[in-house]
Formats: C-alpha cells, sequence, structure tokens
C-alpha cells in the first residue's frame, strides 16, 4: 500500500482486471497469477490472444509460467536488484519515454544540496541514518528549498541535483551482469525482457505490472514495488489503457479491509492514525493537511469519518470528538502484540477470517501465544486450528504444552458462509460488488456484521450504567443501524453511511435513504454524491470519504448494479474513487490534452472539458495550460498537465521526498535470513527493518553459511491460505491433497 501510495497518491491498482486484455506486453512478478487470481487471469489471456507478450518472474515454474512467452527464474527476494537492472537499462539507453517522464514526474525537481546517495559510500545508507534510533531522519530528502508544492525543475533533465540524475547515478550499478550475480538472471534473458517491455511502450504501445503477495511479504516489500512503479513511470504506462500496476490482493476484499481499513496506524480512507502528541483537532490538522493538492481536503474527510463516528454527540465544542479517538504510542502491529501475548500483557483476543495457529510466521511461537491468554474468540465455519490449539496442536503431543495447564478460555461462534450474508466486498481492482444473501445460515450461524453490531449493543449498554470517564466514547458511539428479523445489522444502512449524508435533518427532504434510527427517531439528512460534498464544519458524515458515490441522493447502490457497459465495466459494481477504474487517467493525454494515440486513447481535452471513456481523474474544466498563482491552494495550486493530483506538486514520484521510512530510492538488500552476502553495499539488509529478535524467534545471521537455503512460498488454486476452507471441503482436498 505505501509502494503505490507514495509512487502516485493512492494505495490501490491503478487499472482495472479486464484493461490487462488491451496491454501489448505484461510482467508478472510476485504472483502465480494462473493459480490465485484464475478469474483475473483471462484477460491476461485475452491479451495474449491479441498479441500481447508474457512475462513471468518467479523461482518456480508453475501453471502461470507454463502459460507465459518469457519465464525467468530467480533466486527468491532479489527483484530489486532485477527490476532495478531494468531501469538502468531504459535511462543508460535513453529508452524511457521522454515526454511523458518530463512532464508527468518528479525527474526533473532538484533535491537538497544535503541529500547523500548509498552509492556516494557504497554502504547501503542514504543520508540521515541515525545509528543509536536505528532510523533515518528524513529531512535531506527533500526537494530543494523544502517545498514539496512548488519545487525547482530544470526541464533537461541535466542539473547534477535533479531527480534523474539522481536516479541515474543510483541504478549505475544495477549492470546485466551484477543483475546474474545477485538474482541468477543470465544477461540474454534479461535483456530479452528488457527489449519486449521497451518494444511495448511510448505512445502507441503500454505495458502493465502485476504482483501479489510474493513481493508484498518482504521485509523491503514496499521498496520492491516502487522499484516497479519506478519502471513504469519511466515507461509512460500508469494512467493509460494497457498500462499501470496492478496489486493483486489475496482474497475477496483485502483491498477493502485496507480501505476501511482493519490495519491499526491508519483510519478509512488512508487517514493517519492520530499519535501520542496529537492531542488536539488541530494540531493533527495541522501535522497531515497539506496546502496544495487534494489532501489540502483532509480537514473535510477526518471531521465528516469521526461525525460518523459519534454522530450528535460530535460538536464543534468538542473537537467533534477527536479526543475520543485512541493514540498510537508505539508499534501496535501483528509481531508486536504476539510478544505482549507472550508477555501477559494482553488478555483476550478476537479472531474473524485469522488462523494463525498455522497461518502466521513461526507457528510454534503462535501456539504458545495463544495459551498465555486469559479469553480468546473464534469465529469460524469449521473448528480451526486455533481454536482447538489447547487439545490438538504439535506442542500438545510433544509435551511442551499441557491442556490442564492452559487457562486459556476459548469461545467458538459458528460464522455464517459467503452465501448466508449481504453486503459489499472491494476486489482488487478497487471495485465494490455487492453479494445478495442466497440462504438465511444454519443454526446459530452468524455473519461476522451481526457479531459486531450485537457485541456493540452490549458494550454500550454497559456504558451507559457506568460513570467512568474511559466509558465516554461507548457512550458517544452513534449505533444507528436497523437490523433484520435475525438481529443482522441491515448492510444497505451501513453503506449509506460509508458513502456519507448531511448531518441537518429537514421534514419530507429528498435524497434520505434510512429516516429513522433503531428508536425510530430521524437520524441524517440526505445523502451526498461525492467526497467533493463533504465538509469540515460537522454538516456532513461519511464513513470512508474515498467511497463515496457508492449510494447517493438517487437512492441507487452503485455496489450492486449489473448492467456494465464498455470495456471497463462501468455500470458494473463501483470503482473507488467516483467510479474511476483507471486512476491518474489525465495522464492518458499529452500534456496539452489530447490523447497519445487513437489507439490508446482514454481520457483527452475538447476545448471546453475534460472528457473520455472513463471519468476523468482531473478538475472536469482546468484546461491543460492552466498555471496556478503563488497563492494557489489545494486542487487550485495543481497545474493543467499535472495528474498525479494527491501529490502536492501534481506528479508521479520516481524519487520519494517524504513518506518513507527506509529510503527515497528503492535500493537492494538482501532478505534477513539471506544465505549470501550483499554484493552491492557493505550493509547487507534493510537498515532500519525491525527485526523481533528474542529467543523465542531467532533468526540466522545474513550471509551465514550454516543455512545454505533459500525458501520460496506460493499457492494453489484448490487450496485457499491456511485451509480452513479447502481442507474441510472433500472434493478440494482430494484436487490438492495434503
Amino acid at each position: 500500500m505505501p509502494g503505490l501510495g507514495t509512487s502516485f497518491g493512492r494505495g490501490g491498482a491503478t487499472t482495472a482486471q479486464q484493461d490487462l486484455a488491451n496491454a501489448d506486453c505484461i510482467l508478472i512478478e510476485g504472483s502465480s497469477m494462473a493459480e490465485a487470481h484464475p478469474v483475473g487471469f483471462r484477460w491476461v489471456m485475452k491479451a495474449k490472444e491479441r498479441g500481447a507478450t508474457i512475462i513471468h518472474v518467479d523461482p518456480r515454474f508453475s501453471r502461470t509460467s507454463a502459460l507465459a512467452d518469457i519465464w525467468v527464474p530467480l533466486r527468491a527476494g532479489t527483484d530489486i536488484a532485477f527490476l532495478g537492472g531494468l531501469i538502468r537499462h531504459l535511462i543508460e539507453n535513453d529508452l524511457f519515454f521522454r515526454e511523458y517522464v518530463v512532464h508527468y514526474t518528479n525527474a526533473s525537481c532538484i533535491l537538497s544540496d544535503e541529500f547523500r546517495d548509498p552509492e556516494d559510500n557504497a554502504d547501503g545508507y542514504f543520508s540521515g541514518w541515525n545509528e543509536e534510533k536505528r532510523a533515518y531522519e528524513g529531512d535531506s530528502w527533500f526537494y530543494k528549498g523544502n517545498d514539496l508544492s512548488r519545487p525547482q525543475r530544470d526541464l533537461t533533465l541535466q542539473d547534477p541535483q535533479c531527480v534523474f540524475q539522481k536516479l541515474k547515478r543510483h541504478f549505475s550499478r544495477y549492470t546485466p551482469e551484477m543483475v546474474e550475480k545477485i538474482c541468477g538472471v543470465p544477461p540474454e534473458l534479461f535483456h530479452k525482457v528488457a527489449d519486449a517491455l521497451v518494444a511495448a511502450s511510448g505512445p502507441e504501445r503500454t505495458a502493465a505490472v502485476c504482483y501479489a503477495v510474493g513481493w508484498t511479504q518482504h521485509s523491503k516489500g514496499v521498496q520492491i514495488i516502487r522499484t516497479a512503479a519506478i519502471l513504469q513511470l519511466l515507461l509512460g504506462n500508469i494512467g493509460r489503457p494497457g498500462g499501470g500496476i496492478l496489486a493483486l490482493r489475496g482474497h475477496a476484499s483485502i483491498q477493502g479491509s485496507t480501505d476501511i481499513p482493519t490495519l491499526y496506524d491508519i483510519l478509512p480512507g488512508y487517514l493517519t492514525m492520530p499519535h501520542k502528541g496529537d492531542e488536539t483537532l488541530q494540531q493533527y490538522l495541522d501535522k497531515y493537511t497539506k496546502k496544495t493538492g487534494l489532501w489540502a481536503d483532509y480537514p473535510k474527510y477526518l471531521v465528516s469519518t469521526i461525525k460518523a463516528y459519534y454522530g450528535k454527540h460530535a460538536t464543534a465544542q468538542n473537537d467533534f470528538g477527536y479526543s475520543w479517538l485512541p493514540k498510537l504510542t508505539g508499534n501496535h502491529s501483528f509481531f508486536e502484540f504476539l510478544y505482549d501475548m507472550l508477555d501477559g500483557k494482553m488478555e483476550g483476543m478476537f479472531l474473524m477470517g485469522q488462523n494463525p495457529a498455522v497461518g502466521a510466521p513461526n507457528s510454534r511461537l503462535q501456539r504458545k501465544a495463544l495459551s498465555k491468554l486469559k479469553w480468546l474468540v473464534v469465529r469460524d465455519m469449521v473448528e480451526i486450528e486455533s481454536a482447538n490449539f489447547w487439545r490438538e496442536s504439535p506442542e500438545i503431543e510433544r509435551g511442551e504444552l499441557m491442556p490442564e495447564d492452559i487457562e486459556t478460555e476459548v469461545f467458538f461462534f459458528p460464522a455464517a458462509g459467503h452465501a448466508e450474508k449481504e453486503g459489499a466486498f472491494t476486489n482488487t481492482q478497487r471495485l465494490l460488488q455487492w453479494r445478495e444473501k442466497a440462504v438465511d445460515p444454519p443454526g446459530d450461524c452468524r455473519s461476522d456484521a451481526w457479531f459486531v453490531h450485537q457485541l456493540a449493543l452490549r458494550l454500550k449498554a454497559k456504558a451507559k450504567a457506568s460513570d467512568d470517564p474511559i466509558d465516554e466514547p461507548l457512550r458517544a458511539l452513534d449505533w444507528w443501524y436497523p437490523e433484520d428479523e435475525l438481529g443482522e445489522p441491515k448492510m444497505e444502512a451501513v453503506l449509506a453511511e460509508i458513502n456519507g449524508w448531511k448531518t441537518a435533518i429537514q421534514p419530507n427532504e429528498s435524497g434520505v435513504l434510512f429516516e429513522q434510527d433503531r428508536q425510530g427517531q430521524p437520524h441524517h439528512g440526505p445523502q451526498v454524491n461525492g467526497f467533493a460534498e463533504l465538509k469540515a464544519d460537522g454538516s456532513t458524515a461519511c464513513g470512508c470519504w474515498i467511497y463515496s458515490g457508492v449510494f447517493g441522493r438517487d437512492g441507487v447502490n452503485k455496489a450492486n448494479s449489473r448492467k456494465p457497459k464498455g470495456y471497463l465495466g462501468h455500470g458494473w459494481g463501483f470503482s473507488w474513487p467516483s467510479d474511476r477504474r483507471i486512476i491518474y487517467n489525465r495522464a492518458s493525454a499529452r500534456p496539452d490534452g489530447s490523447p497519445w494515440s487513437e489507439r490508446k486513447k482514454l481520457v483527452w481535452w475538447d476545448s471546453e472539458k475534460w472528457t473520455g471513456i472513463d471519468v476523468p481523474g482531473f478538475v472536469k474544466g482546468k484546461a491543460p495550460e492552466y498555471q496556478p498563482d503563488e497563492a494557489a491552494e489545494g486542487l487550485d495550486a495543481i497545474p493543467g498537465d499535472a495528474p498525479f493530483i494527491l501529490h502536492e506538486d501534481g506528479l508521479g514520484w520516481l524519487y520519494v521526498p517524504k513518506g518513507l521510512q527506509d529510503g527515497p530510492l528503492p535500493t537492494h538488500y538482501e532478505p534477513l535470513e539471506s544465505p549470501v552476502s550483499n554484493e552491492l553495499y557493505s550493509h547487507d539488509t534493510n537498515p532500519p527493518v525491525n527485526w523481533f529478535t528474542r529467543g523465542e524467534n531467532r533468526f540466522a545471521p545474513p550471509g551465514d553459511t550454516r543455512f545454505p537455503f533459500v525458501l520460496t512460498t506460493y499457492r494453489l488454486t484448490e487450496h485457499h491460505t491456511a485451509g480452513g476452507m479447502s481442507r474441510f471441503l472433500s472434493h478440494l482436498a482430494e484436487l490438492q491433497p495434503e
């Protein structure tokens, strides 16, 4: 997510799966797409039928490799070296899309004189490294003058301090010979890939990149994605038909889980979770609101989100309830709270759609940690290993754990299957699709939404009887959702809140979808039709601003639309933002607004407005020649030829001046337990990575010859992740035996 977000502005796939059919070349790396995404892979096959070259880069020959034109086996964990070699090839041989790069990326931006690259001393460190904190202080990574909104630029790309020259130097040693040394890819095969990508890029042609968890699971996963982003920007493939980067998500709604989100460090719509020190709303907004670009409207998104949480209890007088939001005090990610469990700092845990006893790293440690809890709630359709670890596990068999010594009280709740509940899920291409319930769940089985809803009602009832200040957020929580006969919250009511509405209630006003709360009282005003209508004064509420528009004043649940038209499928579901299928699509036209080519036209300027096949990702009436004045703010500060409107400068970032913790440019480091040393730098592994080292979680030192092993992971079509579903279905178990 941060790899795409810092490169382009949004943490989602830039294109749609069906648009792969328009690609002239498709590079699949970090994924066996034919196995893990067989439905989406049909569009890869469509492209191949039309003459596209399919490239699969993967250590393992798989079903995807068998259907590819070029298979490139490489050592696991060396993707940055391989992609970095392609970047060097483009720059050194002047094969990049120059007009696109000069106008639409920050290649021309001048960097601070204090910036130092790992190539300056070949030790693997950027400037700003703090050894005591084991972290970077990124002040020297900024543009010259520290102004991200109006950087100094050299459109000739010759200034030694410009991003392009720094990029050129950074990847100068990623030669085909070095790629072979690190990755095991022979030069002739490397050049075959490079030639295919170059031949399929430019004004008339485009190439796409597809990746999945084969990249994201690495300690340097963000930077692998960043390398692909640089490659695609240099080739001019972002925002154009048949181009882009498709982040292949591992489940039906992994994209939705980050959008809404289930991640500890963000709020819905990729708003930053407050940290300790962000004590007031104004302090928080001053820290995260940008002067230019779409993030200048940050206050509108944040205040509308809090209003959705707390309703009438969130007022201007109490900072709209900002003080009720939790404040992060450090790293609260998965392994951190695993250690908290081991150390007795956590009393209980809810598991929904997760099976860490067999599906998480160091599963032996996971089961030991579960045994330290006082209580554990598991919701699943079958009794998974995390529910019965206390009586059936390798540790029980070996006598390391004894059932009579484990005090963890396990509450197992039967869950509804996907056909037994309704709601929206968001797939790989940011597409919200509504799922109708086919049948009621059997017996006591209920959806996760039912469980959370009923738990919230009980917690609110307890909080109402309490005068403890710690319960104030629960008392203020606006839990208004109507129910069906099974006690399930009506999911269209939840979607209406996610879309957003005006908070003022006017009698007989049109556009109000759910007029009453659980007590039969008027609850909210009419729906908003998009995030442009959100306000920072408390007059709007919105559960997730990027989804706004999915359920507007017309009362049409667009996630449930099933009348597609055009190859991008408008009319089928709703693609955030604003039902745009290819984001950053201003880049599909030349700087003057005309299409790069008739063959690859998507949106264009018609002398009065932006129009085209897709929803334009630009201010509709902003002319290509528009240049802002010095005092301009928000979107008014973005020039008419700058497609990446979430960035303060409106440009795609080859170099990230702000937003990443491990460097502004991708750098090859070895995986944490690699059996070989780094061929490029004296520092073997990613410097700021958190090793999570303690006695129960040992690591092999980098380059240790005692462990000469390189492991790879993969998925199987007939076996779904940890297997809680597929191992209990006999026909799937037969198709893919353990």
